[in-house]
Parts: C-alpha cells; sequence; structure tokens
C-alpha cells in the first residue's frame, strides 16, 4: 500500500543545516514516464548545500525537496512505462525529491542496483557516476594510457573519478587535504596524492610526470585553480569545469592555453533535459555496470544518516572531514 502522506527534508529558509527540517508532504503520484519510488536510501552531495543556503535553485519544476540521488524499490507506473518493472530495485538521478520516502523518478534515469551492491551502497552511484562519466570520459575524452588529474581526491566526486579512472586503464593523480584523504585515494588506486596543504600542485604534478603534465583535470574548485591546472596540463590537455568552490572568476594568460593548446570545458548536469539524462544512464549500464559484477567498482560511503537527521548530514559534509559519500537512510 502507498501512504498518502511522507516525511521529506523541507529547507524552511536559506541557511546553515539547522534550516534542514522533517515535514509532512503528500506522497507524489507517478506521471507520465515516469515510476514512483519508495526510497530507502539518498546520497548527499555539494549541489544540496548550496541548495539550502539559497545559491542553486532547483531547475523549473522541479521539487523544492534537495537531493539528487536515490535507491530503492519501484511501487508505482506511470502512464507509458514498461521498464522498470513493478517491485524492481533500482538506483536514479532526479532533479531535485530525494530527501523524502518517495519521489518521481523519470523511468529513463533509472539504473538496476548492481548485484554486489546493497540499496545503501547504490544510493552513492548516480550523482557522482553520471556526473564522472560526462565530464571525464565524454567531455574530456580521457583514454586508457592518459594521466587524469583529479582535485579533491577524497570527496565522492574524487573517489569515483579515480576508480572510474583505473577500471578503463588511465593514471590518477589527485590533490587532498590530508595525509588520510591521500591515504585513502591510493588506496583506491591512485598513483600519486597531494597534499595541497604542503606541496604546490602544479610542481608536484609536473614532478610526477617527468614535466609533460597531465592529459585531463577534472576540477571542482575553479578560481584561481584555472590557471594553475593550464599549467599542470599537458600539450593537448582537457580540462573539465564543474564547481566552483574556489570562486567563480578567473584569471588566465591566454598565451599559455594556445601555447599548449588546451581545452577548457565547463559543465553542470542538474538542469540537462531529461532525454539527455536518460542516455547517460543507458551509456552507463552498457559500459559501466558489468564491471560491478567482477567486484571491481565500490562506492565509498563515509557515514550513514536517518533522513531526519539530515542537517547532520551536511554538518559533516560542510566540515570536510568526510571520504568519500555521506547517505541518508529513510
Amino acid at each position: 500500500m502507498i501512504p498518502q502522506k511522507m516525511t521529506a527534508i523541507e529547507i524552511s529558509a536559506p541557511g546553515g543545516p539547522e534550516v534542514l527540517r522533517p515535514a509532512p508532504r503528500a506522497v507524489p503520484a507517478a506521471g507520465f514516464g515516469e515510476v514512483l519510488v519508495r526510497v530507502v536510501a539518498a546520497g548527499v552531495n555539494r549541489p544540496d548545500v548550496m541548495q539550502r543556503k539559497g545559491g542553486y535553485a532547483p531547475p523549473p519544476g522541479a521539487s523544492d525537496i534537495p537531493g539528487l540521488e536515490v535507491a530503492g524499490e519501484v511501487v508505482s507506473l506511470g502512464a507509458g512505462v514498461s521498464e522498470p518493472a513493478l517491485g524492481a530495485r533500482v538506483c536514479a538521478l532526479v532533479a531535485g525529491g530525494g530527501y523524502a520516502q518517495y519521489v518521481n523518478v523519470p523511468a529513463v534515469q533509472c539504473l538496476p542496483v548492481p548485484a554486489p551492491l546493497s540499496l545503501e551502497e547504490a544510493a552513492a552511484l548516480p550523482e557522482t557516476f553520471f556526473t564522472v562519466w560526462l565530464n571525464v570520459f565524454e567531455r574530456a575524452r580521457l583514454k586508457a594510457g592518459e594521466t587524469l588529474l583529479v582535485h579533491g581526491g577524497s570527496s565522492g566526486i574524487g573517489t569515483t573519478a579515480i576508480m572510474l579512472a583505473r577500471a578503463f586503464g588511465a593514471h590518477v593523480i589527485v590533490t587532498a587535504g590530508s595525509a588520510a584523504k591521500c591515504a585513502a585515494c591510493v588506496k583506491l588506486g591512485a598513483l600519486v596524492a597531494i597534499n595541497y596543504h604542503e606541496s604546490d600542485f602544479v610542481a608536484a604534478t609536473l614532478a610526477a610526470t617527468h614535466a609533460r603534465g597531465v592529459d585531463v583535470i577534472l576540477d571542482m574548485v575553479g578560481g584561481d585553480y584555472l590557471a594553475r591546472n593550464v599549467a599542470a596540463a599537458a600539450v593537448d590537455g582537457r580540462i573539465a569545469l564543474i564547481a566552483t568552490q574556489g570562486g567563480t572568476k578567473a584569471e588566465l594568460d591566454l598565451r599559455a592555453m594556445m601555447g599548449k593548446r588546451v581545452t577548457i570545458s565547463a559543465c553542470t548536469l542538474r538542469p540537462q533535459t531529461i532525454d539527455f539524462k536518460g542516455r547517460l544512464a543507458a551509456t552507463l549500464r552498457e559500459r559501466v555496470w558489468p564491471l560491478f559484477a567482477n567486484h571491481d567498482l565500490r562506492p565509498l560511503i563515509h557515514a550513514r544518516f536517518p533522513l531526519t537527521e539530515a542537517a547532520g548530514a551536511h554538518t559533516l559534509m560542510e566540515s570536510n572531514a568526510h571520504i568519500g559519500k555521506i547517505v541518508l537512510i529513510a
């Protein structure tokens, strides 16, 4: 039986973690092309923090409830949907609404839960796997044998980038903010981990690559990192910018870019169309999901919180003390 009411996490006003409050909401009904998912777990991501602070509004038509990824059971099918089937265990990318006991999901954005993984682990997959595949493999065209530099290597995005790049035959260098985080990245498969509090990542990257530089850089920092990324890049290097935690303004020496033939790609995932995300889901199912069967991929979960303690999850995320993902249990 599907109840009429559910518990969801509302943002009472822009502000700190304390503005996240459990509240009763009506259980949504699956619309055309959608499925209703009973949420078992939901991933916590940096965009959720930005939304809570008032700096990242949901796209038009999306739920005001935060949360961009979930895992659970399909309990209702909207018109035009035959797959996934009722009762299917799925994980899914959503444009909002994940911090709740039920959420509507476009059917094409659902993926089966990989057999070796629990639903809690599967909830940690969609946002980071969609983002890394799109930006590192499609837009920046990382290939086997190339070298990827990942800023924030111990984050959810960073740990996913390490695992995927290694799975597809690339070499990985990361930056991270502590010895423990660097060690965790090396354990996941990074060849070199640079503590950015102790070393200049440009000099360390050039030293690690014998002055050649790296082929692809995944950057969540922006700001003054952009010019330094150009310095760390190889000839024909590609920079994939996905966030601006270090600032939205940058100054570049265009001659340095031209001399190295560097390409900069900037992209956000949340505003993309359902068709676009559905294509990504289909590509992941074909190219990446088979890797789970061999236990080559497994998300690194740092902490789990009850849904009603979402404020605590955000406090942990903003402390930057976590390594890997944070998950809410509904």
